[in-house]
């Protein structure tokens, strides 16, 4: 019998930022209707992410998911790294 967590957020960002040990900045963009206008607008929120490996590199799109507070400000862990950036 295992054990249920409870539904759990998930988001997918870019990396913007690795110079932290073992923690990642990612900004995660969405789309707002305007309640007015009826236009979309992008909206960005940054997280911090918890990096166990210090696997992220800046560029990355990584999966991140809700957990409990690890720090002050860490409130997401990084699942897993969809998508390496290329650099030319």
């Amino acid at each position: 019998m295992t054990k249920q967590r409870g539904n759990r957020k998930s988001r997918i960002g870019v990396v913007t930022s690795d110079k932290m040990d073992k923690t990642v900045v990612v900004k995660v963009e969405q789309m707002v209707k305007h309640p007015v206008y009826k236009k979309y607008i992008k909206r960005n929120v940054k997280f911090k992410a918890h990096d166990g490996d210090n696997a992220c590199a800046t560029g990355d799109t990584v999966l991140i998911v809700e957990t409990r507070p690890l720090s002050k400000d860490k409130r997401w862990q990084v699942r897993e790294i969809l998508e390496k950036h290329v650099t030319v």
